[in-house]
């Protein structure tokens, strides 16, 4: 079977099934000591295009994605940890803006490497330290869906950026928020929690499966940056949560008794799509 028919959550499956890979559950690894770890990857031409994101937004975006991960697991920033491959033709200045851009988010770059590429490679691992890490397997019947945020404007800005518009939703493509506080706030009552990295759809279905219950979803409910077709997109990198608590969180639906992801739109079923790598 190839990768374009089996896709990246059976790739990661068949790995943790064999043994190959452990611990790879949640959106980063935790380790003794609260210690919390997270890895990825851009890659021009999968990821972004350099004829609409400038190197100092692409630095921006590699951190904001790792950090991310940091936030949806309650963690302070640490770290960061940078591969950059990238063409002997590039010139000088843009690779320092490059690392402008990554250390934007005042969390500094301690480590990495660098190598020739045939294009723009860059690899960030961000390392925090946690007290409690909600994971994606506690989420239980009565718990609350909430989101931290508007979603929707990363799906219409790259709209914007594909069809040469102009967008106020661009911003939200190209610099991610950055949710750490926020995190740290509901790891302290989350059951569950992750960032919405490949869509709503399915970053709640891995809640879902891990947790073994139901999610709802009422649309109607959920914040929007733009419209409701940019959900299934992903990319808007706020964090989801299934909690007993909400705070001050956007209530977007529930947990219940069940399997799987239900969404509605004044109470009709509705489908979304999502992100997944090697998908054909």
């Amino acid at each position: 079977m190839q990768l374009g028919d089996a896709g990246e959550l059976r790739l990661l499956g068949e790995l943790e099934r064999r043994g190959l890979a452990q611990r790879i559950e949640n959106d980063a690894a935790q380790l003794d000591g609260g210690l919390v770890v997270t890895q990825d990857a851009l890659v021009e031409g999968v990821h972004f295009r350099l004829d609409w994101t400038s190197w100092r937004d692409l630095g921006y975006k590699a951190a904001a994605v790792n950090l991310s991960d940091l936030a949806a697991s309650g963690a302070e920033a640490e770290g960061l940890i940078v591969s950059l491959g990238v063409p002997g033709t590039t010139e000088l200045e843009d690779v320092v803006e490059l690392y402008e851009g990554l250390n934007e988010p005042a969390v500094p770059v301690i480590g990495g490497d660098t190598t020739a590429s045939d294009r723009v490679y860059l690899s960030v691992t961000a390392v925090g330290r946690a007290e409690r890490v909600p994971g994606r397997a506690g989420a239980r019947p009565g718990d609350l869906v909430v989101v931290t945020g508007p979603l929707g404007g990363s799906g219409a800005g790259y709209a914007a950026l594909r069809d040469g518009r102009e967008s106020s939703h661009v911003a939200a493509h190209l610099r991610p928020p950055l949710r750490l506080e926020e995190g740290r706030r509901l790891a302290g009552v989350a059951h569950a929690m992750l960032d919405i990295s490949d869509g709503l759809a399915v970053d709640a279905a891995r809640i879902a499966e891990r947790s073994g219950c139901r999610i709802a979803i009422e649309l109607e409910r959920v914040p929007l940056a733009a419209d409701i077709g940019s959900l299934g997109f992903g990319e808007d990198y706020e964090l989801l949560a299934a909690t007993p608590d909400p705070l001050e969180f956007p209530v977007i639906g529930r947990c219940e008794e069940g399997t799987g992801v239900v969404l509605t739109l004044n109470g009709n079923p509705v489908e979304l799509g999502g992100w997944e790598h090697f998908r054909t």
